[in-house]
């Protein structure tokens, strides 16, 4: 079965976490995606998370299915010339090295379109390619701070927290692919590549859009408010005698649904709480008046009864419970692996469902430089003289 991205090969500089979660994405549906690392030690990300039989690490390797490993040394001269002749059999450069960096190594997409018009050139960067905070080193928690995200993610009275997973990074990488995947419909009609420059910044910009929106019409700078939300009540977490609910009352339809629901038939008609503006405007006393009706029953009760009405509900799962997750299992949301060193396992699988092309993990995570003389040969037509050539030359390190 042909994958929706067969044929497209994509050379990947990119390290640590947003440039090898957009290679992953292509990768997962075809795309021949080359990681290039740099000799020695490899990606920094190599030596984050737990290591596992064999040497690598879980962080890696949940990083990297379905790509082929190589190194090249890009401060050689020889690494750079192989680099750029890679360029010329190639669709498109994935990098987040710090903005600037690739051109002082004559590597930056100028030089790249030189040798292939048809190029793609996909830069994720902190801030990105121009601005005052360009030249700034950014990892995922500083762009968390920066952009207002750690504001809004925090209980009232408390600090502001990062949110748990590395949200800036992530969705960086999903911003990469989709800005491929349209260079790569545009380059269908023109023949011409084009470079893209992805911010980390803009990203969570994006994800803020509606507070963002909400602040410039009325110039209110949005307070911490933990698990609520301002545009919604009642939508939060709520304790229960057992664990938190999380609830989310999204319609006028569905509050007048919800009150009788849980023994409270008199809110839907109190005119301090009939619509969701009047919520808002009294939210203190109506989630202190949802709170002690929610302590009278179980978590377990409130959600049968909730659900069978029709009212979203769920609960607060940690990830042991998520893995276990009736609707994970049914749907095989986590699938087994093989890996040549680690053996056995279990990594989320992929998470886009097409009916006629589906993704898959096909292979697991390459070994440092793995691939190198596999890429030489079948792109380049290097014979076994010439790869040991460039090995002497220093192309792929000392």
């Amino acid at each position: 079965m042909q994958l929706p991205l067969d044929g497209i090969k994509v050379l990947d500089l990119s390290h640590a976490l947003a440039g090898p979660f957009c290679s992953t994405m292509l990768a997962d549906y075809g795309a021949q995606v080359i990681k290039i690392e740099p000799p020695g030690l490899g990606d920094i990300a190599r030596a984050w998370g737990t290591p596992l039989p064999g040497g690598d690490t879980d962080y890696f390797m949940s990083l990297h299915r379905n790509k082929q490993g190589m190194v090249l040394d890009l401060k050689n001269a020889e690494g750079k010339a192989t680099f750029l002749r890679l360029v010329e059999h190639c669709d498109v450069v994935l990098e987040n090295y710090r903005a600037g960096a690739l051109a002082k190594l004559g590597l930056d997409y100028a030089i790249a379109r030189k040798r292939n018009a048809g190029i793609i050139y996909c830069s994720i960067s902190g801030f990105g390619q121009d601005g005052p905070y360009r030249d700034r080193p950014a990892l995922d928690l500083i762009l968390q701070a920066e952009s207002g995200m750690i504001s809004v993610t925090v209980e009232a009275g408390g600090h502001g927290a990062r949110a748990g997973v590395s949200i800036a990074d992530l969705t960086a990488g999903m911003n990469g692919a989709f800005g491929i995947m349209l260079a790569l419909r545009a380059k269908e009609k023109s023949g011409i590549g084009q470079a893209i420059d992805v911010s980390m910044m803009e990203g969570q910009l994006a994800l803020l859009s509606t507070m963002l929106g909400n602040y410039c019409s009325t110039g209110e700078i949005p307070g911490p408010m933990g698990t609520a939300y301002k545009a919604l009540l009642p939508y939060q977490t709520f304790q229960t005698t057992t664990r938190d609910l999380a609830l989310a009352v999204g319609s006028e339809k569905l509050w007048k649904i919800f009150c009788p629901v849980i023994g409270c038939p008199e809110l839907a008609d109190d005119p301090r709480f009939r619509t969701n503006g009047d919520r808002n405007r009294n939210r203190e006393i109506l989630v202190e008046k949802l709170q002690q009706t929610f302590l009278t029953r179980s978590y377990e009760e409130w959600e049968a009864l909730l659900t069978r009405n029709g009212i979203p509900v769920g609960a607060i799962n940690n990830l042991a419970q998520v893995v276990d997750h009736p609707q994970v299992k049914a749907r095989g949301s986590i699938v087994e692996t093989e890996h040549p060193r680690a053996g056995r396992l279990r990594v989320v699988g992929v998470p886009v469902r097409l009916s006629a092309t589906p993704g898959s993990i096909r292979t697991s995570s390459p070994a440092l430089g793995e691939h190198t003389d596999v890429v030489l040969r079948e792109l380049l037509g290097l014979g076994t003289e010439q790869i040991a050539a460039l090995k002497t030359a220093g192309a792929f390190g000392a």
